[in-house]
């Protein structure tokens, strides 16, 4: 993973230009490169944006580190997004155990904003032994949306990761 610069603009479009990766998402039509570049420029603005690569250096997705407009103390990981050839795998699971190394290292919790017909994310995020707690509207992106909230403690954390790590 590398910090988000304006010289991955066209690779990452090109990793976000299928239609099956957006369908759980509010915002499905953001394969289409004309709706992705207003996304591309919000995460490039964050600068908290990290670019998720491959093996051999390919960028595969992104994800980004953000606090909530409701509880600005909390830190979240968010705005993920993987190509499918990276679905199922071990993939996710690596790129959390990164960031949220970098969340732990820093705060007790790591929060997660889900919107509520994302029933693949929600689950991943479960996986990872993070618990529903709430929704709620909160602007995310510049408007308000309802959003699924989760809240992995570091404990539940390294209590799942060390279960699965033995599977």
């Amino acid at each position: 993973m590398k910090p988000l610069v304006e010289g991955d603009r066209q690779e990452l479009t090109q990793a976000a230009s299928d239609p099956l990766i957006w369908q759980g998402h509010p915002v499905r039509d953001r394969h289409e490169e004309q709706v992705f570049t207003p996304y591309f420029d919000m995460l490039l603005g964050s600068n908290a944006a990290l670019t998720i690569r491959d093996a051999e250096g390919r960028i595969i997705g992104c994800t980004v580190y953000y606090t909530d407009t409701n509880a600005p103390s909390r830190l979240s990981i968010g705005f993920t997004f993987l190509v499918r050839a990276h679905w199922g795998g071990n993939t996710n699971r690596i790129v959390k155990r990164l960031t949220l190394s970098h969340v732990f290292a820093q705060a007790s919790e790591a929060w997660f904003h889900i919107a509520p017909d994302n029933l693949r994310s929600q689950t991943a995020t479960m996986r990872l032994g993070a618990v529903f707690t709430h929704e709620a509207d909160i602007d995310l992106a510049g408007a308000a949306a309802r959003w699924r909230c989760y809240c992995l403690t570091q404990e539940s954390w390294q209590a799942n990761d060390a279960a699965y790590s033995k599977t």
